[in-house]
């Protein structure tokens, strides 16, 4: 009985409670999961319980035998290695499941311990595979009675009622634990039937709260109550059905039901597939599907790619992004299309020169730095289900501007090929432009991977477009670069090559593939022969791959003799008519099957063979290649045939040419232009082309070009070919585009009036007329087409005659210029042929739009053809945004416009508008015109508007440019938007691309609104409103030009000159060599004489007047007459009282001025300056000096002689003079004076050093101190931070002070602030938090002050306080250290048989360990040795009888917790009577 547990049936009961709320997590579980739970966790439990468990038998009250499992062991996460007896992994093991055979052997055994009890069995099942890795329990077995056994069931069952209640209780109390998500326990299954039957779909979704479901067809939401007669959803319980009534091909789809609820979603889906009879053989998979439906979403996808990028043009090294709009027509939830960016049909990969973005919406290609590899044909392909749809354009590359002028450009395109151990191939392209001189040859540059440094791998330039590399390093990977030579100099290196790695071409292959399987962990070894000590044997197929004339390339295949280790290859050459062989390598055999062999004599005949060597030796030779003779192989191409180059558009002309003949490995074509008149050759392509016929993109509209092109291949250029004809740029004509708007005007009984809208693409050429077709229409059958007219219609209405009354008819129109007719507009609805009976006007007709601007757009108009029962008697003009539905239509004025034109203002620029017109008469409003646009609200680039011109005769004129004149072109002029044809106020000159109407009289009765269109462009126009003010304003500027006056650039100024000299002046702004001029004062002319000295400089138009000096008699006005031809000028300049005797003092002073200068003078008086070394120094300039001239300083009237000590402060520097105080002082002040004296005279200059004079010295020296201060250091010591700051001189009397989160410091004990020498510092003594901050430093600077902040903060502050506390650390232990103070001497020498007694000084806070040490042994106290240490402080070693074994090295050592020492001495040990019996030996 001892050990065990007495467990009752409460107990057991309780315990199955327990278990029971644990474990129930879903109430809504069907008997399919809870099924598959309980196998789970049974299988969980015999897993965790296998082959651990021991019985033991205890003994029950009774005396009985009971088996027990013992409690089940935590262990580790079962691992699934093999493991070997070194613990080595040597492969995997398979978990073998074991549940039950565990309990088959468990349940034998215990049947074997001869257990009579009933319920053991199920007690050691139930432990087993219910309780998992629980701890068993012991369990008592005893026989009861039958009327205990009734009783327990009868309490059982009431248990069973009360948990049952509790259970209900715990659900209401904790809902959370009820909810679950949806999980489907009955799957929809996929139907297929054939058309007109029903299909009903089930699913049965368990989950908490009640899941809501919902039904898609191809992701798009079935509504069954809006489509009751296809669809019938229902949900009883959680069984869930769709039922899909008298199916068609339409519903094959796939079908999804998602159940959600708050715990989260689940979806499943089926496939439904209708079956159709049909007579033929059935679609395959494979076939076209009609209008690209989407079996996968029961849609067909229509891709629009609009804001489409146009031909782009770019430069080396700058970012260029291509971006289109793509919209997806129905929009499909989660359904995105495939976006794939081509250049030349080449897909593009993202990488660090290409970014590639899609947002949904948008597709955006971003090249970023770009380069001339980059060239090309871009195109955006955009895939659906459906189909794909594409767009494309070109993207020139300009290159970079050369460092050099007259260098060539640098090449393109470089490439690894025939990559190998040491050798690898270069190729690259020529660039388009040669520079100033053809290319002499190329430069390779390779840079190892990871390094940055470039190598130049030929010393001479090589001509060839291809170069083997060799020397190259196995198993390192490079990239290669070229550069450009020719006389001007080298280019600019290329773009960068691929990386490649220097391997053999096996070993990259069998990377490139992978693994072919995993490991198995199985070694196979096979016996072969040896191959140590073999020497290999010869080569095999030398061939010559490439022969130039600066090298030769060889290949071969290695030996089938070559042993483990490998081989490595001699090359050896032999000239022709010889026996010897050199051999080429002899320095460093080659790796690689391949070689380049160089500096071979150009013509001469060679013979090339190949050795093979390893560790053995050297192999026999291979065969020879036989006569090789060194030149290039590849010839120059042959000149391309004669370019023909025809228009496109306004900006580019399509060039073609006849291919270069019997050209090799050719590279492609450079396009050159140039404008007609010039010797300007530019490159139309930077990349080459290889087809024979090319777009050449930004060219200026209107000039007239050539073009030649030139082939290149690896050898080089070859000629140009000869140069096209000339061809202006100008857009091609083409046929027009279709009219729209088909309307009817007019309906009588047998004839109907039609109108159209003309195209919004003319072709290129004006449109010459229209022809109108028609058929009759009845219900839902239409009649052939037929012609009305045979001859084309001017206008853009046309009356249908002999028609039949009540009939239908449809028209359609096509238009007519001179490339050709349209294609037919859109056939109108049908028209019925009957009179109309209407009595309101017509829809006006001819709708279209002139001078379309960012703001404004002026719309034009024809009356309608039908007015009505009364005449018209005024127009609406209606607007509305072209994105704006019917209801958006709003007129643009209130009042009727009785004009057949308006001018529509406050428009916004970049949005897009339609119009409309109604016309009204006395009855009313009647239709609206057809819609006129959508008109983008834009000002063309380079739109240019009329400008008023009034010419040098008074002739008033109107002119108008356009630069896109076309062939045909021609200017209309309008007035009030009628052509004018009456030429009595206008005379119209046109001269190429401007034409100017010149009015012949102008009057009032030119007012009003003049207009320009050029035909045959995209709406080029422009007009000018004429006002009675412009008018006036536009006379009185012609009268000017009649009856010119001469414009001043500068009116009549005066200036003082040297010695007095007033000198009168003006400049004349536009003026002829035969303008004459007419000095005058006071209304007299004067002449040149003694007083009066004129000048005219007819180059520049300046006009003077010198007089040496001002008088009383020259107070007055001096005037300047000036007239050329019939244009006059008149300026002056009036000097009278004040301002004239003022002037003239000045003249008296400058002339005074003049005469000081004849001597020695100051040419700048004394004055002074403060030096970056706070040195004042006294200093100012004199002039015309002689080696005789005195000069004397002075201090306080007193003379400082050559002997005083303040003589050596003086310096003369050429004309310069200084007298260096020093650091100045309050001695010295006074009164500094210099004198300069000789024969020609004396002049004195006198400086103010006291008061006012010293203090703005001083201010100055605090400037430069102030501003010499460097920025607020950090110091940190064992007593706090220090803030300081270095200053180049510090003077008492500069004020400094500091300021703490900009709030003054005052001195405390704790925070203090001084200076030491050149320092300013703040000390901050046990700094804490609150000396955070920012610290201002204000030195004041003779104004406001300069300040220095510093934010103690942060990392600062951290950084700073941490230092604080490791040095405060070290001082306080450098303080407390352990350490020997004294008492022990260097060396003691003592006589054998005394006794030595030495003391040490020990100190240490806390009190230090101690203890002694002799020969780096320790010693311990005994008879021999007394060790003492007594007061902390003392301690001492007794040795009582030395003898010469104590002889040695001594050392008291002493530590605490803040460092150790060791006080050494040496202990010398002599006999006196052996050192005697030495001496006497001696």
């Amino acid at each position: 009985m001892s050990g065990s547990v007495q467990v009752t049936q409460k107990q057991q009961q309780l315990l199955q409670l327990h278990q029971q709320l644990e474990e129930k997590q879903h109430f809504e579980s069907s008997y399919y999961l809870s099924t598959r739970s309980s196998v789970s966790k049974q299988a969980f439990s015999s897993h965790k319980t296998s082959s651990h468990r021991r019985k033991v038998s205890v003994k029950t009250a009774k005396g009985q035998e009971v088996v027990k499992l013992s409690p089940l062991p935590k262990r580790a996460k079962r691992t699934y290695l093999a493991m070997d007896k070194d613990k080595e992994v040597i492969g995997y093991v398979i978990p073998v499941f074991r549940a039950n055979h565990d309990v088959v052997r468990g349940l034998m055994e215990a049947q074997e311990e001869d257990v009579a009890e009933e319920g053991i069995n199920y007690v050691a099942m139930r432990n087993l595979f219910v309780r998992e890795a629980r701890e068993s329990v012991d369990v008592k077995v005893e026989k009861k009675t039958r009327t205990k056994h009734v009783r327990e069931s009868a309490e059982r069952l009431e248990f069973d009622r009360t948990m049952e209640e509790w259970s209900e209780f715990r659900k209401k109390m904790h809902p959370d634990r009820l909810t679950h998500p949806p999980e489907f326990i009955v799957k929809p299954r996929g139907q297929t039937v054939w058309e007109g039957k029903t299909v009903r779909l089930h699913c049965t979704v368990a989950g908490w709260p009640k899941p809501r479901i919902a039904w898609y067809k191809n992701n798009v939401l079935i509504d069954a109550k809006a489509h009751p007669e296809k669809y019938t959803a229902e949900s009883i319980y959680n069984m869930h059905s769709l039922e899909i009534k008298n199916c068609d091909f339409l519903d094959t789809a796939q079908y999804y039901v998602s159940a959600l609820n708050v715990k989260g979603e689940a979806s499943s889906a089926a496939t439904v597939v209708i079956k159709r009879f049909q007579d033929g053989t059935e679609e395959g998979p494979f076939d076209p599907k009609p209008h690209g439906f989407c079996l996968e979403h029961g849609v067909t996808f229509e891709t629009s790619i609009i804001d489409k990028f146009e031909v782009a043009f770019g430069r080396e090294g700058e970012t260029l992004s291509l971006g289109c709009t793509v919209i997806i027509y129905p929009t499909v939830k989660k359904y995105q299309p495939d976006v794939v960016w081509y250049r030349n049909s080449m897909p593009l990969k993202p990488s660090k020169w290409v970014h590639t973005h899609w947002s949904g919406e948008r597709a955006t290609l971003t090249l970023t730095h770009l380069n001339k590899e980059d060239e090309g044909m871009y195109t955006l392909r955009v895939n659906t289900k459906s189909g794909f749809d594409t767009y494309s354009a070109y993207v020139f590359v300009r290159d970079a501007d050369v460092e050099v002028e007259g260098v060539p450009v640098a090449p393109l395109d470089v490439r690894c090929h025939d990559a190998n151990k040491d050798y690898v191939v270069v190729t690259w392209k020529q660039p388009a432009v040669e520079g100033s001189s053809p290319i002499l040859g190329y430069y390779i540059d390779r840079c190892e991977v990871g390094n940055h440094h470039w190598a130049q791998c030929n010393d001479a330039p090589v001509k060839y477009a291809r170069f083997p590399v060799t020397g190259l390093v196995e198993g390192r990977s490079y990239v290669f670069r070229v550069r450009a030579f020719n006389k001007a100099g080298v280019s600019r290196p290329s773009r960068v090559s691929e990386p490649v790695v220097a391997m053999d071409p096996s070993d990259r292959a069998r990377l490139r593939a992978g693994p072919l399987a995993p490991w198995t962990g199985v070694i196979k070894f096979t016996e072969e022969e040896p191959t140590v000590g073999v020497v290999p044997g010869e080569p095999a197929d030398v061939v010559v791959t490439e022969a130039t004339k600066s090298y030769v390339v060889l290949a071969w295949k290695p030996p089938e003799q070559r042993g483990h280790e490998g081989v490595m290859y001699y090359i050896e050459k032999c000239i022709q008519g010889t026996d010897t062989w050199q051999r080429v390598n002899s320095g460093m055999p080659v790796k690689s099957p391949r070689f380049a062999v160089f500096d071979l004599a150009e013509g001469k005949s060679y013979n090339f063979r190949v050795r093979c060597c390893n560790s053995a030796g050297v192999g026999e030779p291979s065969v020879p290649t036989g006569e090789i003779i060194v030149g290039d192989k590849l010839d120059l191409p042959s000149a391309p045939g004669n370019p023909v180059a025809t228009r496109n558009t306004d900006t580019s002309v399509v060039v073609a040419w006849a291919a270069s003949k019997d050209v090799k490995h050719l590279v492609g074509y450079y396009i050159e232009s140039s404008v007609v008149g010039t010797d300007v050759w530019m490159p139309c392509n930077n990349k080459p082309v290889k087809q024979t016929r090319f777009v050449c993109h930004g060219l200026t509209t209107g000039s007239n070009y050539v073009f030649r092109v030139k082939a290149v291949n690896a050898a080089g250029y070859s000629q140009n070919s000869s140069n096209s004809d000339a061809v202006v740029v100008l857009a091609a004509i083409s046929v027009p585009a279709s009219p729209t708007n088909v309307t009817l005007l007019e309906a009588v009984k047998d004839y109907m009036v039609l109108g159209w809208t003309a195209p919004t693409n003319n072709g290129g050429a004006d449109i010459r007329g229209y022809f109108v077709d028609y058929r009759t229409v009845k219900g839902s059958i239409y009649g052939k087409w037929h012609e009305m007219n045979q001859k084309a219609l001017t206008t853009t209405s046309f009356k249908a005659e002999n028609l039949k009354e009540n009939v239908f008819y449809q028209f359609q129109v096509r238009a007519m210029n001179m490339a050709g007719v349209s294609n037919p507009s859109v056939p109108s609805v049908g028209f019925e042929c009957k009179e109309w009976t209407i009595t309101i006007p017509g829809p006006p007709v001819g709708l279209h739009v002139l001078e379309v601007r960012d703001t404004s757009v002026v719309v034009l108009w024809e009356p309608p053809l039908f007015d009505g029962r009364s005449p018209v008697n005024g127009y609406y003009l209606d607007i509305k945004e072209a994105s704006a539905g019917e209801a958006g239509w709003k007129a643009v004025h209130e009042k009727t416009n009785k004009r057949k034109y308006m001018k529509v203002t406050g428009l916004a620029a970049g949005t897009s508008y339609v119009f409309r017109v109604r016309a009204q008469n006395l009855v009313g409003v009647g239709n609206p015109s057809a819609n006129v646009g959508p008109i983008l609200a834009q000002t063309r680039p380079g739109t240019k508007d009329i400008f008023v011109d009034v010419d040098d005769n008074g002739v008033i004129s109107m002119v108008f440019e356009c630069s896109e004149m076309k062939e045909g072109s021609h200017f209309v002029w309008s007035k009030n938007y009628q052509e004018i044809t009456d030429t009595s106020r206008l005379t119209i000159v046109t001269e190429g691309g401007k034409s100017r109407a010149i009015f012949n009289s102008p009057s009032l009765e030119d007012l009003g609104t003049f207009s320009c269109m050029v035909t045959n462009t995209d709406g080029v126009s422009s007009s000018y409103t004429l006002t009675e003010e412009a008018l006036l304003r536009l006379l009185d500027l012609s009268h000017e030009h009649k009856f010119p006056v001469i414009p001043f650039k500068n009116e009549m100024a005066m200036e003082l000159l040297e010695k007095g000299r007033v000198r009168f002046w003006a400049q004349m702004e536009n003026f002829t060599s035969a303008c004459q001029v007419e000095y005058v004062f006071n209304d007299v002319i004067i002449e040149q004489g003694k007083k009066y000295t004129m000048t005219f400089d007819k180059t520049t138009g300046l006009v003077e007047l010198f007089m040496d000096s001002l008088e009383v008699t020259d107070e007055g006005t001096f005037t300047f007459n000036l007239v050329d031809g019939k244009a006059k000028g008149t300026t002056s300049l009036v000097l009278i009282g004040d301002e004239f005797r003022e002037l003239q003092r000045k003249s008296e002073f400058e002339r005074a001025e003049w005469v000081r200068k004849q001597g020695p003078h100051f040419v700048e008086y004394l004055g002074f300056t403060v030096t970056p070394a706070c040195d004042v120094l006294l200093k100012c300039k004199i002039g015309n000096i002689k080696p005789e001239t005195e000069i004397i300083w002075s201090k306080d009237c007193i003379e400082i002689a050559e002997d005083d000590e303040g003589a050596e402060k003086i310096e003369k520097k050429d004309s310069e003079l200084t007298f260096n105080i020093g650091k100045i002082s309050k001695q010295d002040a006074g009164i500094y004076e210099v004198f300069l004296r000789d024969e020609r005279g004396k002049d004195k200059s006198a400086f103010n050093l006291t008061e006012a004079g010293y203090q703005a010295v001083m201010n100055e020296l605090f400037r430069v101190i102030a501003n010499s201060s460097c920025d607020i250091q950090i110091h940190s010591t064992e007593h706090g931070i220090i803030l300081s700051s270095n200053v180049t001189y510090y003077d008492e009397n500069l004020r400094v002070g500091w300021l703490h989160k900009d709030a003054k410091i005052a001195a405390s004990e704790r925070v203090k602030s001084g200076v030491t020498g050149e320092q300013l510092w703040l000390k901050i003594n046990e700094p804490t938090e609150k000396d955070k901050g920012k610290y201002t430093m204000d030195i004041f600077d003779g104004k406001d002050g300069v300040k220095r902040v510093l934010d103690l903060s942060g990392k600062a502050w951290e950084e700073a306080f941490e230092e604080f506390q490791r040095l405060k650390a070290a001082a306080i232990a450098e303080r407390n250290r352990a350490r020997v103070v004294g008492g022990l001497p260097d060396v003691v020498a003592i006589q054998e048989g005394k006794s030595l007694n030495l003391t040490g000084n020990v100190w240490g806070e806390p009190t230090p360990e101690v203890w002694w040490v002799k020969n780096d042994k320790e010693l311990v106290s005994d008879d021999r040795y007394k060790l003492k240490f007594e007061h902390g402080k003392f301690a001492s070693i007794t040795i009582a009888a030395v003898t010469t074994a104590d002889s040695g090295k001594y050392a008291l050592m002493v530590k605490n917790k803040y460092g150790k020492e060791a006080g050494e001495f040496t202990v010398s040990v002599y006999n006196p009577d052996e050192e005697g019996k030495e001496e006497k030996k001696d």
